[in-house]
């Protein structure tokens, strides 16, 4: 994992990309780790980015996080254009290249789905294709889970698909389906490595479940560590 790059998308918006960022960076740091979590682009205000700097106890700077940010609460391409400004691949891969450089793991955290427009050009898919990321797909386990996360999962660059994994963020309440998607996606696609997160109080999201013995077991599993 030296070195590695973990690229967290989801099958949408507020799928529940930067809770497991932050469980993800906490847990890692605590194993004595030296780990990095941006949120390189983000649009709407950057309540995301703050979350991830608490998380990473002030090992980076609020804009090394997050260099890119827009006050619309548009997609990112979108916000930049009615700020005139323009954001293109080639600088992303730089300051996530830089950052790497600096630690063992580098989490990244994408802003909505997978082709939901980042700049000029590209979006999650052409940066998890470009630095070579491992990706992390979140879909809210509820119904009508198991076709999103299907298709995300196959729209992956095959580059990286392989060492893919799922993680299905559970509602306060789960239901039926909750239940049941884990299962049926194991056996529609046997070999995906799926794992479901149990619905998280802000409490246990601020640091008590990534020091827990089964969040530890949940992290080996899904990243080796």
């Amino acid at each position: 994992m030296r070195h590695s790059i973990l690229f967290v998308t989801g099958t949408d918006t507020g799928a529940g990309k930067t809770v497991l960022t932050c469980l993800l960076t906490r847990h890692l740091r605590g194993r004595g780790l030296r780990v990095a979590a941006l949120k390189p682009i983000c649009s709407g205000g950057r309540d995301d980015a703050l979350r991830l700097q608490r998380a990473l106890g002030g090992a980076l700077e609020l804009d090394e996080i997050n260099p890119w940010h827009f006050r619309a609460p548009l997609a990112p391409l979108l916000a930049a254009r009615r700020e005139q400004r323009r954001v293109r691949l080639p600088q992303v891969i730089e300051r996530i290249r830089t950052i790497q450089a600096r630690f063992d793991i580098v989490l990244v955290e994408g802003a909505g789905g997978l082709f939901s427009p980042l700049g000029e050009g590209f979006d999650s898919y052409d940066l998890i294709a470009a630095v070579r990321a491992t990706p992390i797909v979140v879909c809210p386990n509820r119904l009508g889970a198991v076709n999103h996360a299907l298709l995300t999962i196959e729209a992956l660059p095959r580059t990286t698909a392989n060492g893919a994994c799922l993680v299905l963020s559970d509602p306060r309440e789960p239901d039926a389906a909750s239940r049941t998607n884990p299962g049926l996606l194991r056996e529609l696609r046997p070999g995906l490595k799926c794992f479901r997160l149990p619905w998280l109080g802000r409490r246990q999201i601020s640091g008590r479940v990534s020091k827990s013995d089964a969040f530890a077991r949940f992290a080996r599993d899904l990243i080796g560590n």
